[in-house]
């Protein structure tokens, strides 16, 4: 679920979006008409969302200054050079009408994502004025802790929210999953952001969230059989994918230049037997080694 703010954010954006000019009497009773609206929407509030649409997203909703006195966007573009503010909005806009997309909620599936909704705004807005968090943590495994946290970025994958950020206590840069904090409290204390921290350049060569920069970069080279094949031109494993030999209707092989992680193996296990790892010897091998560990499961 995403709370009612953010609700009432996405759903106004939305409205706007084509290049709509609406007055504040039609905006409102496209809100009474939305399954999840309701029958009024108070001009303070509404006034309220525009502000927080301008600070979230970077958009802002003006007004004509003659009657009828219409909203629209002023500047939409900015959601296409903004690629966190499009990042947060995506989640959500699929899609892009959508008044459409809640009269179907029954006839449109969206994967569930498992985080405190008022935890990502808490994140938001430390992200957004560069102040430290204080979070209650437990892993699955652990016991609980509390961090003191510098917080760099959101990041989503595979349908967990996580947080990059420096802990304090651990004196190092790590990753949090949202779903796995249990409280959430934005600090006064600010913080500069490193001048030589670069997201794509901390991701570049990881498959995953967790980045191990003490792990060498390997080529690693697979085949690809099959409908496999399709699948991985379509939607790459990695941003280095190259393709090399290839024989149409049967395989193709594909290079990339990653750490070899423990998501990468997983990654390339999940294909199952439409993939064949053909280097390095040593991932194939251990590629080879958890293939027989399963196999042990079902003697």
């Amino acid at each position: 679920m995403i709370s009612k703010t953010y609700y009432r954010y996405i759903w106004l954006l939305n409205v706007l979006l084509p290049g709509e000019a609406l007055t504040y009497e039609e905006i409102v009773e496209l809100w009474k008409k939305d399954p999840n609206g309701g029958d009024s929407y108070p001009l303070r509030t509404f006034h309220e969302h525009r502000k927080g649409i301008k600070e979230m997203f970077g958009v802002d909703v003006v007004c004509e200054k003659t009657w009828p006195y219409r909203y629209s966007l002023m500047n939409a573009g900015v959601l296409d050079d903004n690629k966190p503010a499009k990042w947060l909005l995506s989640p959500y806009n699929v899609p892009k009408d959508f008044i459409t997309y809640s009269a179907m909620k029954d006839r449109i599936m969206l994967e569930e994502v498992h985080s405190n909704p008022d935890y990502l705004k808490s994140i938001i807005k430390a992200l957004q004025k560069n102040v430290e968090l204080e979070i209650d943590y437990q892993k699955h495994e652990g016991n609980r802790e509390t961090f003191q946290v510098q917080p760099y970025l959101l990041k989503m994958y595979h349908r967990r929210w996580y947080l990059l950020g420096y802990v304090k206590e651990r004196e190092e840069v790590r990753h949090l999953a949202l779903d796995r904090m249990l409280d959430v409290n934005v600090t006064r204390k600010h913080f500069t952001m490193p001048e030589d921290f670069d997201a794509k350049k901390y991701y570049a060569n990881t498959i995953g969230v967790y980045v191990d920069h003490q792990l060498p970069i390997k080529e690693v080279k697979i085949r690809a059989y099959g409908t496999q094949v399709e699948y991985l031109r379509s939607l790459p494993l990695h941003q280095s994918q190259k393709e090399g030999r290839a024989k149409y209707g049967e395989f193709a092989e594909f290079t990339y230049k990653v750490r070899i992680t423990p998501e990468l193996i997983t990654q390339l296990l999940a294909m199952g037997d439409k993939v064949e790892v053909l280097e390095p010897v040593t991932l194939r091998e251990e590629i080879k080694e958890r293939i027989n560990s399963m196999l042990n499961f079902y003697k």
